[in-house]
Order: C-alpha cells, then sequence, then structure tokens
C-alpha cells in the first residue's frame, strides 16, 4: 500500500504515512468483521485532526480539513484496489476440493519447522503417503481418514489442503515402513 501512495505522494510519503496507517487501521476487514483498530481497542479510531488529547481545544482552518480529507480518501482508494488486485490473483489460483466419504486419497507428509510428523526428513523423501479412506467429513474443509495403528500418534483430521485425490494405479502406493 504504501508502494502504491508514493506514486500519488512522491518525495513526501513521509510526512503521509500517519495518514496511511490511519486509513489502513479504519479500513473494513472482512476476514475480522470490523476495522483493525476498532477490533483491538473497541472503539473507533480519531481522525487525523482530532489526535490532539481530549479536552485540547486546536484551531484547524476549513483547507487543512478538505486537503487531509482528500488525501485520506485517496488512500483508502489505493488500499481497494490493492486488495482487489490481490483478491484476484488468489482467487485465479484457488481450485476448490471436496471429497465424499468412502473416497481415497494421499496425504501430503510435510514436516513443519521443528516438528516431524512422520518421522524422516529429506527432499527425496515421498511426498504423498496412502491411500487412507475418508470416513467423515467435519467441515467444508475438514475431513477425518481411517489411519492404520502404526500412525496412532497423528490426528486424524486433515485440512482439505493436505489431501489429494488417489489415482488407482498401485504403483504409486508407497509402505508406510518405508516412511
Amino acid at each position: 500500500m504504501l508502494r502504491a501512495c508514493v506514486i500519488d505522494f512522491g518525495s513526501s510519503w513521509d510526512t503521509h504515512l500517519p495518514l496511511i496507517e490511519f486509513s489502513y487501521n479504519n479500513s473494513y476487514h472482512t476476514s475480522i468483521m470490523a476495522a483493525p483498530f476498532e477490533a483491538l481497542y473497541g472503539r473507533k479510531c480519531r481522525s487525523p485532526i482530532c489526535w490532539t488529547e481530549v479536552g485540547e481545544s486546536q484551531l484547524t482552518w476549513p483547507e487543512i480539513v478538505q486537503e487531509t480529507t482528500d488525501k485520506v480518501f485517496k488512500i483508502r482508494d489505493r488500499l481497494r484496489t490493492t486488495q482487489d488486485h490481490h483478491k484476484s490473483y488468489a482467487d485465479a489460483r484457488h481450485k476448490p476440493l471436496s471429497f465424499q466419504i468412502g473416497d481415497r486419497v494421499m496425504l501430503k507428509v510435510s514436516p513443519w519447522k521443528e516438528v516431524v510428523r512422520f518421522v524422516k526428513r529429506g527432499k527425496l523423501n515421498p511426498r504423498y503417503i496412502g491411500p487412507f479412506e475418508i470416513i467423515a467429513k467435519i467441515g467444508p474443509v475438514a475431513y477425518k481418514l481411517k489411519l492404520p495403528p502404526e500412525l496412532s500418534g497423528v490426528h486424524d483430521t486433515f485440512h482439505v489442503s493436505n489431501l489429494k485425490k488417489y489415482l488407482s494405479d498401485e504403483t504409486l502406493v508407497i509402505p508406510l515402513e518405508e516412511i
């Protein structure tokens, strides 16, 4: 967002930084169903013109108020444009996956930082193991798998991003002893 505003404000972007921060903190975010400032502090943020302490009186001229308001609207438009651009890019790469109970899926083997889920690590190890049967659909993106006793230490509910449709080619099956 700052990069987008530098184009509009040129070399004076550092003087507009409080306005950019104000616009971002007061823009509505659908993920948290509120503006970030309002979600954090439980109240709306005061405008940049009224940032002085409560009780202090400060004279402002109509031109300053109008100029600040115009800049805040310009920054909000830039923020909205940037968010729309990122959303369209993410939506274009989004592929919805859905499985039915009884389908067979491959499970992604992905060790996270300092957490080794399936003991072995390395770049030549298999990316997916399985196949496993889906025994329940927990939510729109969570599925419960029927795991063998060897994987009793692994939770049996997985996000759809960790699953891949099983292709019925038996040469793709990797025994759990090798993992």
